[in-house]
C-alpha cells in the first residue's frame, strides 16, 4: 500500500487477517495475538495506520477500514438485452463509504414485513439509518410509535403527525401516546 513501510504493511495485513471487521482489542491483546514484544511498537503501527485512515475510531473503538471496494463501471448496462462490458472502471466504490457505515451516527437493521414495498423496500433488505430525532415530511424513518418500532414515511401537516406505509394494505399510523424518531433512512442494500 502506498505510504506504508514494508513492516507497517505486514502489520496491517496481519491485523486485518486476525481481526477482520471486528473492533480491535487492547494493545496488550494485539501484542500477544500477533507475537510482538512491545505494546509501544503496536501503538506506533496503529498511529501510522490511523494517519493514513486505514484504521478508524468509532464509538471509542478502533476498526480496520476496508481498503478495497467493488469496481464501478463507467458504462450503462441494460437490464433487458446483453451488452458487451468494457474494461472501463470509473472508480472503486465501497458501500461502507457510500452509506457512511463507518460513522458512529449510522446503524443498519434488517427489514421484516411488506409495508414499504411500493418504495422498493422489501423483507430481508438492509436499511441504513442515520441517528437523528429530527425528521422532515416525506423522510423514511425508523420510529417507535406507542412502544413498537417501525419503518415508515414520516408525515406532518401543521401540528398533525403520522406514519405512512407504502403498501395499500396498511393504513396510516397515528400516535396515541408517543412517537419517537430514532433516525432517517439513508439507503438500502439487498442480497439475492
Amino acid at each position: 500500500m502506498k505510504n506504508l513501510t514494508e513492516k507497517q504493511q505486514n502489520f496491517f495485513e496481519l491485523l486485518a487477517q486476525t481481526y477482520g471487521k471486528d473492533a480491535l482489542p487492547s494493545l496488550e491483546v494485539i501484542r500477544e495475538n500477533l507475537g510482538y514484544k512491545s505494546k509501544n511498537s503496536i501503538a506506533q503501527y496503529l498511529k501510522a495506520l490511523k494517519s493514513l485512515s486505514l484504521v478508524k475510531e468509532r464509538s471509542g473503538r478502533l476498526y480496520i477500514k476496508p481498503t478495497t471496494g467493488a469496481p464501478l463501471l463507467a458504462i450503462k448496462v441494460r437490464a433487458g438485452f446483453a451488452n458487451a462490458l468494457d474494461d472501463i472502471v470509473d472508480k472503486r466504490i465501497s458501500f461502507d463509504e457510500m452509506l457512511k457505515l463507518d460513522s458512529p451516527s449510522v446503524f443498519v437493521f434488517r427489514v421484516s414485513g411488506d409495508s414499504m414495498v411500493e418504495l422498493g423496500i422489501f423483507e430481508g433488505d438492509y436499511v441504513s439509518i442515520k441517528k437523528t430525532s429530527d425528521a422532515q415530511d416525506g423522510d423514511i424513518v425508523l420510529a417507535n410509535i406507542d412502544g413498537s418500532f417501525t419503518l415508515k414515511t414520516y408525515r406532518k401537516k401543521g401540528q398533525k403527525v403520522w406514519l405512512e406505509a407504502a403498501n395499500p394494505q396498511y393504513g396510516n399510523i397515528y400516535p396515541k401516546n408517543s412517537l419517537t424518531i430514532f433516525g432517517v433512512a439513508t439507503g438500502i442494500t439487498r442480497r439475492f
